[in-house]
């Protein structure tokens, strides 16, 4: 049987920043097009989007609406069309790749749906590797990631290899990789997709802790209106466009 998802304690966060308040992350007008056989195709038409400090946003839509593009610009691992994107009041559209580079290294983590781990790296490593990245001791940075281990059930596999790992081991590796840093915002793409229920629900109340305790703005991909439901708010994509803006049940 499935755990249930946790009981709201706290009001829904407002859907967009309170007046005068600075966006943790803004899209303007972004629009995204690549080019096809005909042409080209719209996986961005026109978003406009704030998104508070702190706050905690679920992306849905089906298959192709351009959930995965919008968070992909928003991250700056993409570049769009036309429009601007802006994180932490840094205009990323206006910025070269390096300084792009240094403010996700910086100020941002990843939770990639196909992990991304470092295949010639063990797992201790691979946790701590946006650390080593930007300067710290190596003794400093192992330091810092072995209480993951116990806190998401990977004790034993400090040492091992990705390649060693199952999809729910890679995934698990994968979040803590990405909130080591304690980021300004964290973007997560289906990040329980290869999870059972109960270690999805962890996975879920971590990424709920992040932004009520560590002040950092969660935007979450899913195709799965249970875990959207921990999200205060969700957005729907479709076509390339935000259809609506609604809030989330759980944090309702």
């Amino acid at each position: 049987m499935s755990a249930t998802a946790p009981t709201p304690t706290s009001p829904a966060s407002p859907a967009a920043p309170a007046a005068g308040a600075q966006p943790a992350v803004l899209l303007d007008r972004v629009h995204r097009t690549y080019p096809n056989g005909r042409g080209t195709v719209a996986a961005l038409a026109g978003v406009s989007l704030a998104l508070a400090p702190g706050s905690f946003t679920a992306v849905m839509g089906p298959s192709g609406s351009g959930k995965s593009t919008l968070l992909n610009v928003s991250a700056g691992l993409d570049r769009p069309s036309s429009g601007r994107v802006v994180v932490g009041g840094s205009d990323l559209t206006a910025m070269s790749p390096d300084a792009v580079t240094r403010l996700r290294r910086d100020r941002i983590g990843f939770v990639f749906q196909s992990y991304n781990l470092v295949g010639h790296l063990t797992v201790d490593e691979n946790i701590a590797l946006p650390l080593l990245l930007g300067g710290m001791r190596r003794a400093s940075a192992l330091a810092q990631a072995r209480p993951w281990f116990g806190r998401l059930g990977l004790d034993g596999l400090e040492g091992r290899r990705s390649g060693e790992l199952s999809g729910g081991q890679a995934q698990r590796v994968a979040l803590a990789r990405g909130l080591i840093t304690r980021p300004a915002v964290l973007f997560a793409d289906e990040p329980t997709g290869s999870l059972d229920s109960l270690t999805g629900e962890q996975v879920m109340g971590l990424l709920t802790e992040a932004a009520r305790d560590q002040g950092s703005t969660v935007i979450l991909v899913t195709h799965e209106p249970r875990v959207a439901a921990y999200a205060r708010r969700e957005v729907v994509v479709r076509d390339g466009r935000v259809s609506s803006l609604t809030a989330g049940r759980v944090g309702s």
